[in-house]
């Protein structure tokens, strides 16, 4: 065994202070197996030691909430017997050194935590961020996630529904990569990861362990240096056939009794499923590592219980049901092996070659893990570091139409068909609405029910606000689940930071959490799952660049009846079209300032929660009621440009007479949806805004002083993916 030097336990990502927590923990000195399991445990991507303080005071129950966070996953009752089953996670630092496989593997390892749960995948989603178009490797990064999302979905066999994709300077050192996965299960079937019932087999499963992606987790846990392409080793490697195997083999042996507890190998590999589910159970764990399945030569216990090779799951079994389990994982050409059995000692045992490597307190593993409340600033004194330039006077704008054709066409807007083509979005036959509509929605098999879900963030917002920004968050997910017809349920998150030993920083991530949490419980819709994801920043590009706060929300929602359904092109020529909430002209922080004038100035529009709430319901049962034909949320660019989306979706165009000035046309108000109706007298509402803004019809978008043909919109729109890509 090598020497612990503090140059060993520096590289192992542990503070002097975290490694005298080792010492009196052990009340020795720990060897090399066991410095590097506490590495990983207490790494913040395992341990979330900066951040579990404050994600503690998030709601996240509800009287259809079956299983918050904790698990694999998080679960909510759908009726019927039925749950769904959902999850956000990301990988960021290792798609920016390896696109393909470090989004491919993100994919593979969001699928494991909820199929691990008893529940068959039927939906993936994706929430992408990415730096300049012009920086040199934008355009390799954007091609390998792309074909990694696709290439390990669509061969796994998961529909890929939808998702965002967004571009801004402050990712071009340290893209963003987080993936959804959305499963269904059988309520009485829903399994999970306490390890319990002491001598019970814990067995081994899936693929061997190699030696790709050791240290992953501690990866994920740092910003990045000079040194980013020497880390390509610490990116795992996927394999989706082998992924749609162990989806099969597990789900048939799910439907025996034969499970006691089951746990994927994810982040830190075998050490965070073995120590997970022994915790979890208030067990212990003794492994045998000569029997664990490798697939390189001579492989020590370092780095067998530190790599992070995919398609691999851990399992307790009931005694005397080995036979059988195997010969399942058998049948679908995987490996099986039983490596180690339940114990009452409250430690994680190894054994080698006949020899103990290993033993450690699992409580100073995972319950003690060091917590900290990190010095925080102000939200005043937030906005004062952040110094955000104050809005001003806005120029008028000299065209409306042509502002509105630069807008559509901008990155942030721009057809994202290049990307969801590489999707194969309809295998299973459910996929009702995907990428382009508000939320995708997805048919509960052979049922009248579907899921609607969508992923959501304004980072811009949260950079100038990080409070309104993570109530914004939230409340753009509970706006694209109603706008089509879809109650929302419950949320995931993926919390993307940068480092949170930055007083500004971890500002950024209290008054975002402290917005998410005020509005999930406004519009009772807990947070079930997630996944942080700090330290993303990079010394690579120069002086050290932070992401912007970027806190990705994911929502689901539940329709009883698909049929019902709400879409956002136009339906007909000569309907209303109303506007819904309130239109104030908002521009700060808008798309419109941004690109038409280079400036990214002024405070994020502000969330009226209980508005929001009054806002979606009312959609709701306008659409739940046939009253209203084409239903759209206003969200960025404004209102002309959701009215854009319409017309270039549907080829009908529009006549507006309400919209006269920037103010009107571009600003980001919240709270805000167009619908469309041929009965326009039967939908009005007490105490709901609502203003007629004109007709649908004629082949552009046309006002006061404008006029656009939709197939000039559409060039527009659809020509900075194509011609970036064929460039």
């Amino acid at each position: 065994m090598s020497e612990i030097t503090a140059d060993v336990v520096a590289a192992h990502g542990l503070s002097e202070e975290e490694y005298q927590r080792v010492l009196n923990a052990l009340g020795r000195e720990p060897n090399l197996v066991e410095l590097g399991i506490f590495s990983v445990m207490w790494s913040e991507h395992c341990s979330y030691k900066s951040s579990r303080i404050h994600l503690k005071k998030l709601p996240t129950s509800a009287p259809w909430v079956i299983c918050g966070p904790g698990e694999n996953a998080g679960v909510i009752d759908i009726g019927d017997g039925q749950a769904a089953i959902f999850k956000m996670e990301s990988h960021n630092h290792p798609s920016y050194i390896e696109p393909y496989q470090g989004a491919a593997t993100g994919v593979g390892g969001i699928l494991r935590d909820v199929f691990t749960m008893g529940a068959r995948p039927v939906a993936n989603m994706n929430a992408l961020r990415f730096g300049r178009p012009d920086h040199p490797k934008m355009k390799h990064l954007v091609q390998g996630v792309v074909a990694g999302i696709g290439g390990y979905g669509n061969c796994v066999g998961v529909p890929t529904v939808g998702g965002e994709t967004n571009f801004h300077p402050a990712y071009d050192g340290n893209i963003l990569v987080n993936a959804m996965t959305v499963g269904v299960a059988e309520q009485d079937k829903i399994f999970y990861s306490a390890a319990t019932g002491l001598g019970n087999p814990i067995v081994y499963v899936g693929s061997k362990t190699g030696r790709d992606g050791i240290h992953g987790a501690t990866m994920a846990s740092a910003d990045f240096g000079e040194d980013s392409e020497a880390k390509r080793p610490t990116v795992q490697v996927g394999d989706p056939f082998t992924e749609k195997l162990l989806i099969e083999a597990c789900l048939e042996l799910m439907a025996t009794d034969a499970i006691v507890a089951i746990q994927d190998m994810g982040a830190a590999g075998l050490t965070s499923s073995s120590v997970e589910m022994a915790t979890n159970g208030k067990a212990g764990i003794i492994l045998d590592m000569d029997k664990v399945p490798c697939r390189e030569e001579g492989m020590t216990p370092y780095e067998m219980m530190l790599s992070e090779s995919q398609e691999r799951m851990l399992m307790v079994l009931k005694p005397g049901k080995e036979p059988m389990a195997e010969a399942i994982f058998r049948k679908w050409e995987l490996d099986f092996a039983v490596i180690g059995e339940v114990t009452d000692t409250g430690h994680m045992v190894l054994k080698f070659k006949g020899e103990t490597v290993c033993n450690i307190p699992l409580g100073p593993l995972a319950e003690d893990a060091p917590l900290y409340d990190r010095p925080a600033l102000s939200l005043a004194d937030y906005k004062a570091w952040a110094n955000v330039a104050p809005l001003g006077a806005v120029p008028p704008s000299a065209d409306l139409g042509a502002d509105l054709i630069k807008l559509i066409g901008c990155p942030d807007l721009a057809n994202r068909r290049w990307i969801f083509e590489q999707y194969d979005s309809q295998v299973g036959a459910d996929t009702l609405q995907k990428s382009g509509g508000d939320a995708a929605v997805v048919r509960i098999h052979g049922t009248q029910k579907a899921l609607a879900m969508s992923t959501d963030c304004s980072p811009r917002y949260c950079y100038a606000d990080p409070y309104e920004g993570g109530k914004q968050a939230v409340a753009e997910t509970f706006r694209n689940i109603c706008a089509v017809g879809a109650r929302p349920l419950a949320i995931t998150n993926c919390l993307n930071f940068a480092n949170p030993q930055r007083p500004e920083i971890m500002a950024q991530i209290v008054h975002a959490l402290e917005g998410m949490g005020d509005a999930c419980r406004a519009l009772d819709y807990p947070i079930v799952s997630g996944n942080v994801s700090l330290y993303n920043e990079s010394k690579a590009t120069g002086g050290g660049s932070a992401i912007l706060p970027t806190p990705a929300i994911g929502g689901v929602g539940l329709m009883l009846d698909h049929e019902i359904m709400a879409t956002i092109p136009f339906k007909a020529e000569g309907e209303a079209i109303f506007v819904i909430g309130q239109n104030n002209g908002h521009l700060g922080q808008s798309l419109w300032l941004r690109e038409i004038h280079g400036r990214e100035a002024g405070e994020a529009p502000k969330v009226d929660l209980a508005a929001e709430r009054r806002h979606g319901e009312f959609v709701r049962e306008l659409i739940a009621q046939g009253k209203v034909s084409a239903v759209h949320d206003v969200s960025d660019g404004g209102l002309l440009v959701a009215l854009a989306e319409m017309a270039m979706s549907s080829g009908i165009g529009c006549q507006l007479e309400e919209i006269g000035d920037q103010f009107t046309a571009f600003g980001e108000d919240q709270g805000r949806y167009i619908v469309t109706s041929a009965v326009a007298e039967t939908i009005q509402a007490a105490g709901i805004p609502m203003t007629r803004i004109g007709t649908t019809g004629g082949d552009a978008v046309s006002g006061p002083g404008f006029s656009v043909p939709i197939a000039t919109l559409r060039e527009a729109n659809e020509a900075f993916f194509r011609d970036w890509m064929e460039g």
